[in-house]
């Protein structure tokens, strides 16, 4: 590098997602009421778990740490993208972009494991149902949901460890919406070989480890419901399942074309159009999810209703 004239990258620019001024104008509206949804519907979920005593249960507690964590994860990218969408500079800090992928990836994983952890509490709840209660005993909740928070910064620190300590020192011209690991290593001038190898593995092992407990426990569960003689108890385990289901399928869709697709191979586009679901949608549709399709979630809610109506 002696020979060449090298300039170290102090920030970097977000080219966002359009360069039109009407379609941002848009864009920003249509955000902005879904990330006020998403803090509404996630707020609301976590508040009526806690007011209800008939909610205070394991599969619950595990979906107020994921109202929780979908709170935190979409607040990470959502503002600064709004902000980006009015301005006519996106810049972003060095240290702030790398700030901005260590807790998004933390959150991702996290977001993986809650679930996997969910699959596992409604396996125990339909196929061991009188062993539930000292299985999923509040103090294993627990330990599990704290688990889940430390793996998922744990992963994060490997992952934006080696992101960080590549060298940049040619275009600081970003061609996403947020720091993302896959955008950000097109832009090193380091051999990043090594890094993208390391990043597939980490992402192989947090996404298809956890749909593999997923698909496991839902094939147990599965079996199990078809040899329940009563039909109310069929439709009730049936609803429940569905729920959690929904939320994995359009989570896990996205994430696994995005994170276990090779950089070589890696489309700005097409990275543009499915991190606007995983990190901006999905935390929108994950309580409206589990609240229209969970009987338990509506009888709570018209009860908080009628409360305050009499």
């Amino acid at each position: 590098m002696s020979g060449e004239n090298y300039t170290t990258v102090t920030e970097f620019i977000l080219l966002g997602l359009t360069d039109s001024p009407e379609l941002q104008i848009i864009l920003f509206i249509v955000f902005w009421a879904i990330y006020t949804l998403t803090l509404m519907g996630n707020s609301g979920m976590i508040i009526l778990i806690k007011i209800d005593s008939q909610l205070h249960t394991p599969m619950y507690f595990f979906l107020t740490n994921l109202s929780f964590n979908d709170i935190f994860y979409s607040s990470t990218i959502t503002p600064k993208m709004l902000v980006d969408l009015v301005s006519k500079r996106k810049i972003i800090s060095f240290a702030g972009c790398f700030v901005q992928m260590y807790v998004f990836i933390a959150l991702t994983t996290t977001e993986c494991i809650l679930f996997g952890l969910m699959a596992y509490d409604r396996y125990v709840a339909i196929c061991n149902p009188l062993l539930y209660p000292v299985i999923m005993s509040r103090t294993v909740c627990l330990k599990m949901a704290m688990g889940a928070f430390t793996a998922g910064f744990l992963n994060s620190i490997i992952h934006t460890s080696y992101i960080s300590s590549l060298s940049y020192c040619g275009s600081n011209v970003i061609h996403h919406f947020f720091c993302d690991s896959s955008p950000i290593l097109k832009l090193s001038c380091s051999d990043t070989q090594m890094n993208e190898t390391i990043i597939f593995i980490c992402a192989g092992i947090n996404l298809l480890g956890a749909l593999l407990i997923i698909l496991t426990s839902y094939i147990y569960i599965l079996y199990s419901i078809l040899h329940l003689n009563s039909i109310e108890g069929k439709r009730k385990a049936f609803t429940t399942c569905a729920s959690h289901l929904t939320a994995i399928a359009i989570y896990y869709g996205t994430a696994i074309v995005t994170y276990l697709c090779p950089i070589s191979k890696y489309s700005p586009i097409q990275g543009k159009v499915l991190s606007v679901f995983y990190t901006v949608v999905i935390p929108m549709l994950n309580p409206l999810i589990y609240s229209l399709r969970n009987e338990d979630v509506k009888r709570a809610l018209k009860n908080v209703i009628n409360r305050k109506r009499s």
